[in-house]
């Protein structure tokens, strides 16, 4: 899993690139809890995450549940179909909200 982050103020935007399983998800904790602790909003561009596993949801529900608690989203940015199917079987859309193309999702 590769990071990278572009802040901008009380925004960040977070690139995630490879498979969000137990490797990928210790490689983006830290940056996501350092980040959901500071932000308003977070956009997470998944457009490059091939998988994700549990661990991997559980580290962006409690980032949102961090950012929701200052009235702030995280928006997850084109995940694939597989991605965004796992996301809305797992009851999570009204947490983690989904936007293609700049066309909001959930």
């Amino acid at each position: 899993m590769e990071i990278a982050v572009k802040d901008a103020g009380l925004t960040a935007t977070v690139t995630m690139v490879g498979r969000l399983d137990i490797a990928g998800a210790d490689v983006v904790a830290l940056p996501l809890a350092t980040l959901a602790g500071s932000k308003n909003n977070l956009f997470i561009d998944m457009t490059g995450v091939t998988f994700i596993a549990s661990i991997g949801l559980r580290h962006l529900v409690s980032a949102a549940k961090a950012v929701g608690r200052r009235g702030g989203r995280v928006v997850l940015l084109n995940p694939s179909a597989a991605i965004a199917d796992v996301i809305a079987t797992s009851g999570l859309t009204d947490l983690l909200f989904i936007e293609r193309d700049g066309a909001s999702q959930s």
